[in-house]
């Protein structure tokens, strides 16, 4: 971050960070998923967001100076998972590993939990993040990112300050950059081409993770808001309930309770989900279309993959 601060503690410049200034703003969709909806408005003040999110090599200057150990890098407590299996107390994360041919698209067997896969090794013990340190950092949990947060002296985004900063300006658009999927034939993010989860067109280096500004940036000078990574948020995940109409506008929402963003199948752990957003290069035109602004997903606390990041901003409070 900059070190000029106004007399209220608020920076007048954040170092890779843009202001994106408060307002009313149109959030939400009506058009996609219906956990996307109800559209509705919302009041937010000024905040910072980083330009990308959290590339390896600025990963790697919290782990050296923090000493900190991801939570893919620890094998897990079995208190926390009753009925967990012997060989699944190691070390490990979710990759993502294409099919050789055709699946359903309700099976999720592309996702392996790898021991040794982690944010140095994203594909496995004997990869590495040499020539990615541009790349977003990937494998970490939200322990994780709050801790990198805390370190960096900023804070994880809500979602209403994620989707206002990915909208860049253009309220109520389907995309980041407005209303067509592919403007005149042009790729805007990272996201799957080709057939998923099988058959990927894309260029070799943006078949998975690609170097953080590798296209063009929304209205707010923000890169990879879209496609790419999924991004973390604080909020925890939940139905939308904007207010009734006889109510005000809300200012600065948050999202649920943890007890409220249990998975219901999965009862018997109680692991917390928290929002993601944005959609990840494994978003594709057949499968998980999630590669918009208004897009929102799951996700458990406790889980690392190959396809989930975060950034970051700055409250004046």
């Amino acid at each position: 971050m900059g070190d000029e601060l106004d007399g209220a503690g608020w920076p007048d410049s954040c170092d890779g960070m843009r202001l994106i200034p408060g307002g009313e703003f149109l959030l939400g969709s009506d058009r996609h998923y219906p956990e996307e909806g109800p559209a509705h408005r919302v009041r937010l003040d000024d905040f910072w967001i980083d330009e990308t999110p959290v590339t390896n090599a600025q990963f790697a200057k919290f782990i050296t100076s923090a000493n900190y150990v991801t939570t893919a890098e620890k094998p897990p407590n079995a208190a926390d998972y009753p009925g967990i299996l012997p060989d699944m107390l190691q070390a490990a994360s979710l990759v993502f590993v294409p099919p050789r041919g055709p699946v359903a698209l309700t099976d999720f067997s592309w996702w392996h939990m790898v021991p040794g896969a982690d944010w140095l090794h994203p594909r496995g013990p004997t990869d590495s993040i040499e020539g990615l340190e541009r790349h977003p950092v990937v494998h970490i949990s939200l322990e994780d990112a709050e801790a990198f947060a805390r370190w960096a002296g900023k804070a994880l985004p809500s979602e209403s300050e994620w989707e206002v900063a990915a909208r860049g300006g253009l309220e109520g658009a389907d995309y980041a950059w407005g209303s067509a999927f592919e403007p005149d034939g042009r790729r805007l993010a990272n996201y799957w081409q080709g057939e998923f989860p099988w058959r990927n067109t894309a260029p070799l280096d943006q078949q998975s993770t690609s170097a953080v500004g590798s296209f063009p940036a929304n209205g707010f000078a923000l890169h990879d808001m879209i496609g790419n990574v999924w991004e973390w948020t604080a909020d925890w995940y939940g139905d939308r309930k904007p207010p009734s109409r006889n109510c005000c506008v809300p200012v600065n929402p948050r999202g649920g309770s943890e007890a409220g963003s249990y998975d219901a199948a999965m009862l018997d752990f109680k692991i917390g989900r928290k929002i993601l957003k944005g959609g990840s290069h494994l978003c594709a035109p057949n499968y998980c279309q999630r590669y918009r602004p208004a897009a929102r997903l799951a996700q458990p606390v406790d889980t690392s993959t190959s396809h989930v990041g975060f950034r970051c901003v700055v409250r004046r409070s």
